[in-house]
């Protein structure tokens, strides 16, 4: 599993949660022919394009576009979600890819003015990998090897959502955020991780992929283990306040840390993802 640093890595899930709120832009105008001047405005349309093949394709990508470790040496635009425009252009692409945001429609819209090649997608739950991956194969002219990584991948999904877990379900909070408390709800694929990893989301409930909520409510559901995003302190601060003691995980010191990108961006690492969740909530079971 490859770690981050915790402002690096809590600042990325932010990130991403912002982007999941966002809304949506409108479509771009996508290239007619196999793109190779690729730039990539978001970690998981990055970390497909290696695995499809067309890593050599792209020419930019976000700042924390960090996997896999090659994407490194490619040439960051900024942020996806606010992109700068001029250093996109600098790099003369002829397709760029974008999460679809509200966020970063003005740079859509200005890309297009331009006569850039731009297409958006919307990367939130593991559904979409499969659907990103067929769709940036056409792109890059990579299909054959795309659309066989897509049927593997969906196929194993199904496998996976099969298989019964034995024993008395585990319940946990999905913590994002501390300060306010942001928690992860139904409508994101971190949501499918711990629900194909035999673990119930005490707050599966709320629709949408994230949200904020109190202190106060997530004492009243009463999760057996807190499970941590982006946090690699072994305990946090925060868990030390007076007003997180009403939560009975916390006052017990019952957490997960979960810190590799593999469970901030849905992409084809998902079944490892949950293999690990799976181990490390037995571990913090003990």
């Amino acid at each position: 599993m490859r770690f981050a640093g915790r402002n690096a890595a809590r600042a990325a899930t932010a990130a991403i949660l912002a982007a999941a709120a966002a809304g949506c832009a409108p479509a771009g105008r996508v290239a007619e022919r196999p793109a190779h001047r690729v730039v990539s405005l978001a970690p998981s349309i990055t970390e497909l394009l290696f695995a499809i093949g067309a890593g050599d394709r792209v020419v930019g990508r976000t700042t924390w576009c960090d996997y896999p470790p090659e994407a490194l040496s490619i040439a960051s635009v900024g942020d996806g979600l606010h992109p700068n425009v001029e250093a996109i252009v600098a790099r003369r692409p002829d397709l760029v890819l974008f999460y679809t945001s509200s966020s970063n429609a003005a740079a859509l819209e200005r890309l297009r003015a331009l006569g850039v090649a731009t297409d958006t997608i919307r990367m939130d739950r593991l559904a979409d990998v499969v659907t990103g991956a067929r769709r940036f194969g056409r792109l890059t002219g990579t299909a054959r090897r795309a659309d066989s990584l897509a049927a593997a991948f969906a196929a194993a999904l199904d496998s996976a959502r099969a298989v019964p877990v034995p024993g008395p379900r585990v319940r946990v909070v999905l913590l994002a955020w501390d300060a306010p408390p942001v928690v992860i709800g139904g409508g994101g694929f971190q949501h499918e991780l711990v629900t194909l990893a035999g673990v119930d989301n005490v707050f599966g409930d709320l629709a949408r992929a994230s949200g904020q909520v109190s202190i106060e409510t997530i004492a009243a559901r009463d999760p057996d283990l807190v499970v941590l995003l982006g946090e690699t302190a072994p305990e946090p601060a925060w868990a030390a306040r007076p007003e997180w003691q009403v939560v009975r995980a916390v006052r017990e010191r019952r957490f997960v840390r979960l810190t590799g990108s593999e469970f901030a961006r849905p992409t084809f690492r998902a079944l490892a993802a949950v293999r690990d969740l799976r181990a490390a909530i037995g571990e913090a079971r003990r």
